[in-house]
C-alpha cells in the first residue's frame, strides 16, 4: 500500500540514494533529484504530499524552494533538513511554513515519525477543507428559515447571483434579515474563502465612516498616529457588506460612486490610489427611490447600486412561515440555555400568528428567546409571551381617531423597545442587536419615545 508521494532535494548523493531507497521499502513514491533547478522542474511536472529538502544546496537555498513550494504548490506539504540546525532555525523554518526541521544525522525513526506527522496533518486539513465546502454549497442559507413562495424567490435569487461580481442591494425593513442574506450570498460564491467584512453606514458619522472605510495615513487628522487599513481592502478578494447605504451623506455617496464604478480610492489624508477586486453587497430599509425623488440620494448612485435588488418580505406577509420560524428559534434557544420545551400551545401559536411583527424576524427571535428563559412548563403558553402580543396586539395597530398613524404606532414601538431593553438589562449594543437596529438608530428611538433613562431602579 503506498503511504504518500515524496520529492527528496540534496546534493549528497549517497545520503540521497540511500534515503530514497530506505523511504521505498516503507511504501513511499520518491522522486529524488540533487538540484534547487531541478527540484522546480519536478514539482511543476508532478504534484507530491510531501517535499523532504536540505537546506544547503549547490545551486540554491532550501528557503527559497520552501517559499517557491508555498506560493506554488500550497497542498505540498515541507520538511526542511539540515547538518547545521540551531534553535533560530528551527523557528525560521516553522515560520516561513516549513512543517518540521529534522537535523543530520538522520535518525530513521525519528525521520520516520515526522514524515507521518506531517502526512496526517496534510490529511486532516484537506478533509476539513473538503467538508467546509460541502457545508458551504449545501447550508450557505442554513440561518435562513422559510417556506413561503417570496422567501423561496429569495433563496433562488442568491442561487442565480451568487457566483458573479454584479453589486446587490438587498432592501426590507428592518429585521428581516438582510445581514444573513449578504452572509449567504458571499458563502455561496468563489470567494467564500476570503473576508466578508461587514460596515454599518448609519453608526458611524462620515468622518469616521470615511476612515473605516478607506483606511488613513498617519496624521491625516488629530488622533491619526498611525496608518490605518481600511474595510474595502480588509475585503480584498472576498465580499465587503454596507448596511443601511441610505444613510450615506451626498459627500460620501460620491466617494462611493467612484469606488463602485472603478474600484479605486485613496485613504483619507493620502495621495497614493489603490484598486481592490472586492464584491460589493449593500442593504437598506429606507425607499431609495423615495430618496432620490427628494434629491437625498444620488441618481447615478442608486443605478449603480440597484443592479441586483433582492427584497426582503415583512414577516407580517409570511404568515405561514411563522410556525416554521419559532420552531427554529425555540430550538436554538433551549440549545444555549440547557432548556427542554417541546413546542408551543395552540393559544400561543394564535397569538404569535396574530401579531404584526414590526421589529420582523428579529422580534420573533428576541420574543422567543424570552419565553423559553421565563417560561417554566414543556411547552410556552401564551402567558410566556409579553403581554400585549399575548393580548392580540393587532388592534394596537389601528390608529386612533384623532392621531396620525406615525402616532398610533409610537407606543407599539416604544413597549417593544422597552421589553427587548429591560430583557437585556438596558444593555443598549445587545438591545440594538436583538432588535436589528444599529446603536445610533436605537439611540434616535430612545430619545423621541422618552426612553433615555431607565424607568426604575434594579431591587437589591
Amino acid at each position: 500500500m503506498k503511504r504518500g508521494s515524496l520529492l527528496l532535494v540534496d546534493d549528497d548523493r549517497h545520503l540521497l540514494q540511500s534515503m530514497a531507497a530506505w523511504l521505498r521499502e516503507l511504501g513511499f513514491t520518491v522522486d529524488a533529484v540533487t538540484a534547487f533547478g531541478d527540484a522546480i522542474s519536478a514539482l511543476n511536472k508532478k504534484s507530491y504530499d510531501l517535499a523532504l529538502i536540505d537546506v544547503r544546496l549547490a545551486d540554491g537555498d532550501g528557503f527559497d524552494l520552501l517559499a517557491y513550494c508555498r506560493g506554488n504548490k500550497p497542498h505540498t506539504i515541507v520538511i526542511l533538513m539540515t547538518g547545521y540546525g540551531t534553535v533560530e532555525m528551527a523557528i525560521e523554518a516553522i515560520r516561513a511554513g516549513a512543517f518540521d526541521l529534522v537535523t543530520k544525522p538522520l535518525v530513521d525513526d525519528e525521520l520516520e515519525m515526522s514524515i507521518d506527522r506531517a502526512l496526517n496533518h496534510r490529511r486532516v486539513v484537506e478533509e476539513n477543507q473538503n467538508l467546509k465546502a460541502q457545508l458551504d454549497i449545501r447550508f450557505g442559507m442554513e440561518s435562513i428559515v422559510g417556506h413561503d413562495y417570496r422567501m423561496r424567490r429569495v433563496f433562488e435569487m442568491v442561487d442565480s447571483v451568487a457566483d458573479t461580481k454584479a453589486t446587490v442591494l438587498i432592501s426590507g425593513e428592518s429585521g428581516t434579515g438582510k445581514s444573513m442574506i449578504a452572509r449567504a450570498v458571499h458563502r455561496r460564491s468563489s470567494r467564500r474563502e476570503r473576508a466578508f467584512v461587514e460596515v454599518a453606514c448609519g453608526a458611524l458619522p462620515e468622518t469616521l465612516l470615511e476612515s473605516e472605510l478607506f483606511g488613513h495615513v498617519a496624521g491625516a487628522f488629530t488622533g491619526a498616529v498611525g496608518d490605518k487599513t481600511g474595510k474595502f481592502m480588509l475585503a480584498a478578494g472576498g465580499t465587503i457588506f454596507l448596511d443601511e447605504i441610505g444613510t450615506a451623506s451626498p459627500a460620501m455617496q460620491v466617494k462611493l460612486l467612484r469606488v463602485l464604478q472603478e474600484f479605486e480610492f485613496e485613504p483619507v489624508g493620502g495621495t497614493k490610489t489603490f484598486r481592490v477586486d472586492t464584491r460589493v453587497i449593500l442593504a437598506t430599509n429606507e425607499n431609495l427611490d423615495e430618496l432620490v425623488r427628494t434629491g437625498r440620494f444620488r441618481q447615478d448612485l442608486y443605478y449603480r447600486v440597484n443592479v441586483i435588488n433582492i427584497e426582503l418580505p415583512p414577516l407580517r406577509e409570511r404568515v405561514s412561515d411563522i410556525p416554521l420560524l419559532a420552531g427554529h428559534f425555540l430550538k436554538d434557544s433551549c440549545d444555549e440555555c440547557g432548556r427542554h420545551v417541546h413546542g408551543f400551545t395552540e393559544d400561543a401559536m394564535a397569538a404569535l400568528e396574530r401579531h404584526r411583527w414590526p421589529g420582523n424576524v428579529r422580534e420573533l427571535q428576541n420574543v422567543i428567546q424570552r419565553a423559553v428563559l421565563l417560561g417554566k412548563k414543556d411547552l410556552i403558553g401564551v402567558e410566556d409571551l409579553p403581554a400585549g402580543l399575548a393580548n392580540g396586539a393587532m388592534h394596537a395597530f389601528e390608529p386612533v381617531a384623532g392621531r396620525t398613524l406615525k402616532q398610533a404606532l409610537e407606543e407599539p414601538e416604544r413597549r417593544i423597545i422597552l421589553e427587548v431593553l429591560e430583557s437585556n438589562h438596558w444593555n443598549r449594543h445587545a438591545t440594538a442587536d436583538a432588535l436589528g437596529i444599529n446603536r445610533t438608530t436605537l439611540y434616535k428611538k430612545m430619545k423621541r419615545l422618552g426612553l433615555e433613562d431607565r424607568p426604575y431602579a434594579p431591587l437589591g
